[in-house]
């Protein structure tokens, strides 16, 4: 029926591996299709080798499209793409107007006020009261009528460089014989109140490296300093076998770093789902943030969610964390030792 597909998500590292559910059931009930998908340039390594699109689009959201004129440009570029089907699935002004102005012959999904106007049928995101991607596979079913849903769960592709280069540096930090089963840590996150304190991570780390596990520290380079202050905390911070990688590689060498993990500790935070694409054991710990929405989405999990009465407050900020500080790390480390011993 759709020849040409345009899927738009330009949100962060979760929200975008979020929709490749979405993008292997559009494939599977639109297998002649030529599928695309528009998403933040930052980003796109998480979905340049995904075996369900046929084009990458990007979108330099900060720099070269953040111009008016640029931002046209595109806009113009995607209309002689012609697509038939354009689904947003990024409410914000930005990826609403490049849907609603894509001059699809059909265009779903979310939109904010104004480019709403321009679409054939606006959906709700309903991730407040379902996950995520079942909110986005009602987008799929409400508006489309695709009754087939083909979810194989969150999926990421790397290439052989990615996988080398992963190789490497665990040899390098952590040795070839006999090495120590390694547990990621993962003490980043977009707010305030989505991280667990630092000293709790610096304690959790001390206690592992006593158990006889390596520890590898995780995160982009804006967890750098976070991470620098974290381990300045520790006990064991000149341990042989803990290794910082946080912000010295790109998103794919990571995804292949957490493969080789026996199970990674996180912050609600787009790494945590870069694992979940890797099939790592994982412990996450949610503060102000839903669990409904944005848990991990796979069976290979343990979730620890705040006892406060204000959970899930949605803030960015808060004077107290109660939310966090109530979590403590005889509850993350025991959830830690049961998700290993599970996976054996």
């Amino acid at each position: 029926m759709y020849k040409k597909i345009l899927v738009i998500n330009l949100m962060h590292i979760g929200d975008l591996l979020l929709v490749t559910p979405v993008l292997r059931t559009l494939r599977s009930n639109f297998p002649a299709a030529r599928i695309a998908l528009l998403a933040d340039a930052k980003i796109a390594d998480l979905v340049k080798y995904n075996k369900n699109i046929d084009q990458l689009i990007a979108i330099d959201k900060k720099g070269y499209h953040d111009k008016l004129g640029n931002y046209i440009k595109l806009i113009r570029e995607i209309r002689r793409e012609k697509f038939d089907l354009v689904v947003n699935l990024h409410r914000n002004e930005r990826a609403s107007f490049l849907a609603g102005l894509s001059g699809a012959d059909k265009i779903v999904g979310y939109s904010t006020f104004g480019p709403h106007l321009l679409f054939d049928k606006v959906m709700e995101n309903r991730k407040r009261i379902k996950h995520q991607v079942e909110a986005h596979f009602d987008v799929l079913r409400e508006t489309l009528g695709i009754t087939a849903i083909d979810d194989r769960g969150i999926e990421m592709w790397l290439d052989e460089a990615a996988e080398a280069e992963a190789a490497r540096l665990w040899i390098e930090s952590f040795g070839e014989e006999e090495a120590p089963p390694v547990i990621g840590l993962n003490n980043g996150a977009s707010w305030p109140t989505k991280r667990w304190p630092k000293e709790y991570f610096a304690d959790l780390a001390d206690r592992l490296l006593d158990r006889g596990y390596g520890v590898a520290y995780f995160g982009g380079p804006m967890d750098v300093e976070l991470v620098r202050e974290t381990t300045a905390m520790m006990r064991n911070a000149d341990h042989p076998k803990l290794v910082v990688f946080t912000g010295r590689v790109n998103l794919l060498v990571l995804a292949a770093l957490f493969k080789k993990c026996a199970a990674l500790v996180t912050n609600d935070s787009g790494p945590m789902h870069i694992a979940v694409a890797m099939d790592v054991p994982l412990v996450s710990i949610f503060g102000a943030s839903p669990v409904t929405g944005f848990s991990p989405y796979n069976d290979k999990s343990v979730v620890i969610k705040s006892d406060a009465d204000c959970h899930p407050c949605y803030e960015h900020h808060c004077d107290t964390l109660h939310c966090m500080t109530g979590i403590s790390v005889d509850k993350v480390l025991a959830a830690t030792m049961e998700i290993i011993e599970k996976s054996k």
